[in-house]
């Protein structure tokens, strides 16, 4: 009997551990897109924003409902160069803007033909 329940509990609890957090990447990539404009590494213009790619590393819940959350963005420019970017910020359900972006470039790949 105790093998069954030690079973389910190890069965539901990481169920019970996800904590989604609310889908809010637009702020963050946002804000490191006019980082990256003033910083002289890229002008937004430039970016292919569709094949930018967005990456939740972490969101973890600090209140009743606000979240820090760490995002990895990969953004492409139309030459093919790539620049590699972690955000933290604070977000909400109700509001995505709770706190500033940090922005870190972690990588720039430039393509030489």
């Amino acid at each position: 009997m105790k093998k069954n329940l030690l079973t389910i509990l190890l069965g539901v609890f990481p169920i019970m551990c996800l904590a989604k957090g609310p889908d809010c990447y637009n702020w963050p990539m946002n804000m490191t897109e006019m980082w990256m404009r003033s910083a002289g590494i890229v002008d937004f213009k430039n970016l292919n924003i569709p094949k930018t790619k967005i990456t939740l590393l972490a969101s973890e819940k600090k209140g009743k409902d606000l979240y820090t959350q760490v995002y990895h963005f990969v953004f492409y420019d139309k030459k093919g160069n790539t620049y590699e970017i972690i955000t933290t910020n604070e977000a909400s359900y109700e509001e995505c803007s709770m706190s500033q972006v940090n922005s870190y470039l972690i990588s720039k790949r430039d393509i030489n033909y």
